[in-house]
């Protein structure tokens, strides 16, 4: 609901005020309508989402600078526009190999969407490792050729729960980078998903800096910013985080090796891990559904675009979710804006957006034929004009044909 406000809050800001009452009115009353509320009431604890045989492709990175109330009431601020930070994401079938149909389109905001992906590689890690390991213990110390044999499989088929098979001599060395980041003068990136305070000066008359998420490479990543408020909402693109970074043994710089993970091409199953651990640490098995908890919470905190996609198996398929489908264009709409290059990496509005091509500024014969004649003939009338005017002020009463024609 919260993000739905937010896209409301940024489309009132590039359409006229009429609409935009209405699209706020909107956004902000995404709730079922009441000739189903009695139903809703009966059925939306026992009504999931079907997703568990999608996966998560993560799409674009995108910041937005809209009006900020409670920045333009500040006496301290500088400016009225916050930075909102958006993630575009697809859920699609069959492994993201064909995601043209039948897939679903969200849109959310950065901070959830880096705080559940970055949990799902933090357990993926700790279970890899742990596997690599034992795995590798076994190879040095089972004497029974079978029996490691056995070992390394039941390991690799706990893995394969993630979609992925690992190989245990290379994965040692990978948890092993992992582990001594700190020791080699690097802090991780992900540490830094929610905003946090990189520089307090001492000097009141300088400037607190924070560190937060932001866009990058037009989107496409996703790395680690400058920010002047504690909230992480206006970006100093002047600085360079690794700057404020120090620890005990000196100066420090990002590790990018988790954080990486989440804005990759590579798709991330929503199927729920079945071998995750047998108590509960990390996984969402305790509430009986097959989805993991990413895609639940990514899921539920989205503005979604399905019906135009063909996805079968979102709130379409639910008769208590008719707001959610009314708005479904106008948040369609938005994420289009976003894709289509309305808005720079910084978030400022592009008023050419996407649709300038280039050398279209060129102009035809036709073009030059039409202007040149505009030109001529607005000046013609000009200067008749200032005749017409100049007679009338003088008194003379030649008919006006009569002028028309000595002036042709």
């Amino acid at each position: 609901m919260k993000l739905l406000s937010a896209i409301s809050l940024l489309l009132i800001s590039v359409v006229t005020a009429d609409k935009a009452a209405y699209l706020d009115t909107l956004m902000q009353n995404a709730v079922p309508t009441g000739k189903n509320r009695f139903l809703e009431q009966q059925q939306v604890d026992n009504y999931q989402v079907n997703i568990a045989s999608y996966s998560v492709r993560f799409e674009q990175c995108q910041f937005v600078k809209a009006f900020d109330e409670e920045l333009a009431q500040s006496e301290e601020s500088s400016t009225v526009l916050s930075t909102k930070r958006f993630v575009l994401f697809r859920l699609c079938p069959s492994g993201c190999s064909n995601c043209n149909y039948n897939y679903g389109e969200y849109l959310v905001d950065l901070e959830t969407y880096l705080e559940a992906t970055v949990q799902y590689f933090q357990n993926y890690y700790d279970q890899m490792c742990q596997a690599c390991y034992e795995c590798s213990n076994n190879a040095a110390n089972d004497q029974d050729g079978q029996q490691q044999q056995g070992n390394n499989n039941r390991h690799l088929r706990f893995l394969q729960n993630y979609g992925e098979s690992v190989n245990c001599d290379a994965c040692v060395e990978e948890c092993q980078k992992i582990e001594n980041m700190e020791a080699k003068g690097y802090i991780d990136a992900t540490e830094f998903v929610a905003c946090k305070l990189i520089y307090g000066p001492q000097d009141d008359n300088r400037q607190p800096l924070y560190a937060g998420p932001v866009c990058a490479s037009n989107g496409s990543k996703i790395n680690i910013g400058v920010f002047t408020d504690e909230n992480c909402l206006i970006a100093d693109t002047t600085k360079d985080v690794n700057d404020y970074l120090s620890g005990e043994n000196g100066q420090m710089r990002l590790g990018h090796s988790l954080l990486k993970n989440t804005y990759t091409n590579t798709c991330i199953s929503c199927k729920e891990p079945a071998d995750q651990n047998k108590n509960n640490q990390g996984n969402d098995n305790i509430d009986g559904d097959a989805v993991s908890e990413m895609c639940e919470t990514l899921y539920s905190a989205s503005a979604k675009c399905e019906k135009k996609h063909g996805f079968a198996d979102g709130y379409g398929s639910y008769n208590g979710y008719e707001n959610q489908l009314t708005q479904e264009d106008s948040v369609c709409s938005f994420m289009q804006s976003l894709k289509s290059g309305t808005y720079s990496e910084e978030g400022d509005i592009l008023v050419s957006g996407a649709s300038h091509v280039a050398g279209s500024d060129s102009t035809t014969g036709g073009q030059k034929f039409a202007l040149t004649f505009f030109i001529l003939g607005t000046v013609g009338l000009a200067v008749y004009a200032a005749m017409l005017h100049s007679k009338l002020v003088h008194g003379k009463t030649t008919p006006v044909t009569s002028r028309v024609s000595a002036f042709a």
